[in-house]
């Protein structure tokens, strides 16, 4: 039974996987560091590997299946968006997400199959797609999206190795899919020679790319790892604090370093495809990825009427705003929805609730409340919610 609370204050777990910060997520939320482990993502929402607990009480997960009409209003089953705090330390792994068709033929068929949730082979643990958006906190470097071949074949060529050449010449002949199928099926023995190749050929006309750059970067990380060089087939964004970066379902990507924050469908659909020690399915990667050129857009925020300011995807399951109030917002219909805060303090009224957020803090609004969201105070923060008309 709903019991009419306008907010929930909430507890999130911390992921500690090894491409996190011994310091980053511990000194945002004011706690003791180095941590002993590196502490790589936090995670806001009802995501069943790891939901966020209501403070004091169950977790949100639970909470919404008791109630989930005064939770998420009528048109959710579930809550379709996790929102993350990411500290990229060291590169993540190269990986694509499926669309919704893909994820619910590929869930169904490892669940005919009987491959147990927590199986290091399985591809789908839900049956949801995954397009997400980053924001960064910090200068945020990232891959996302192939070169065109012509182009990436260029980057090889000017690092003059006799293996990057060999790259090159399948890139020209067969585009971006023969070249890193090749590279995922380089002899394992030759594969250091491979990616040693990156540091050691001179670059003609004065310094590097930045491409180069970053490939030397990941290289010292994965000195074995033929995806070192396939970073050079895939498009290297830097965002500046401030910008946001999309990533379509079927867009192969990865994180290189950074603070920033995320959000995505409420899914943990994963085809890894290199810089990884975890399961790598070569032949579902390829049936998921879109090869197709492109260039991604750097996002600015658009101001909205409520003083919000939102990055516009085409994604149904989520909307990210962030939270500037000069000297307050105010948001009629809020919920379902979840707020973080990353700098300063905010605010949070609804109703006869308050709540006082602090860095890393974050909160639940329910669906059914009484009035609208209203933020103040001089933080930085940023809210979670579906976009209107949406489900």
């Amino acid at each position: 039974m709903h019991t009419g609370t306008q907010l929930y204050r909430l507890d999130n777990p911390v992921r500690d996987y090894a491409w996190g910060s011994r310091t980053t997520i511990a000194d945002l939320q004011g706690r003791p560091s180095p941590t002993a482990a590196p502490e790589a993502e936090v995670w806001i929402g009802t995501h069943p590997a790891a939901p966020s607990r209501i403070a004091g009480g169950n977790d949100l997960l639970k909470a919404i299946e008791a109630d989930r009409a005064g939770l998420l209003g009528p048109a959710h089953d579930r809550l379709p968006f996790l929102l993350k705090i990411l500290a990229v330390a060291e590169p993540l792994s190269i990986q694509v997400h499926p669309d919704a068709d893909q994820a619910h033929r590929g869930f169904a068929r490892e669940e005919a199959l009987g491959i147990p949730f927590d199986a290091p082979t399985r591809n789908y643990r839900d049956d949801w797609p995954k397009p997400e958006l980053v924001y960064a906190v910090t200068t945020f470097d990232a891959l996302c999206g192939f070169r065109a071949p012509e182009a990436a074949a260029r980057l090889l060529r000017r690092l003059d190795g006799p293996r990057l050449r060999r790259v090159a010449d399948i890139l020209e002949q067969g585009g971006s899919e023969a070249a890193l199928g090749a590279l995922n099926e380089w002899p394992v023995a030759d594969r250091p020679a491979l990616v040693a190749e990156i540091g050691e050929a001179a670059v003609p006309g004065g310094g590097p790319d930045p491409a180069h750059r970053a490939a030397a970067m990941i290289a010292t990380h994965h000195p074995q790892d033929p995806g070192v060089v396939a970073s050079l087939l895939f498009n290297l964004i830097t965002l500046r604090p401030g910008e946001a970066l999309y990533t379509a379902p079927r867009t192969i990507h990865a994180y290189l370093r950074g603070t920033a924050i995320e959000i995505m469908a409420c899914s943990d659909n994963v085809l890894r495809g290199g810089l990884t020690g975890k399961h790598i399915d070569q032949s579902e990667l390829t049936a998921v990825t879109d090869f197709t050129p492109t260039r991604p857009e750097v996002l600015e925020p658009r101001t909205l009427a409520t003083g919000e300011e939102l990055y516009v995807t085409p994604a149904p399951q989520f909307q990210l705003t962030r939270l500037r109030p000069r000297p307050h917002i105010g948001i009629p219909a809020p919920g379902p929805s979840a707020i973080l805060c990353i700098e300063g303090v905010l605010h949070v009224t609804r109703g006869d609730a308050t709540e006082l957020l602090s860095p890393g803090e974050a909160l639940f609004v329910p669906y059914e409340g009484a009035g609208p969201l209203v933020v103040e105070g001089g933080g930085l923060g940023f809210r979670a919610s579906v976009p209107c008309g949406r489900s």
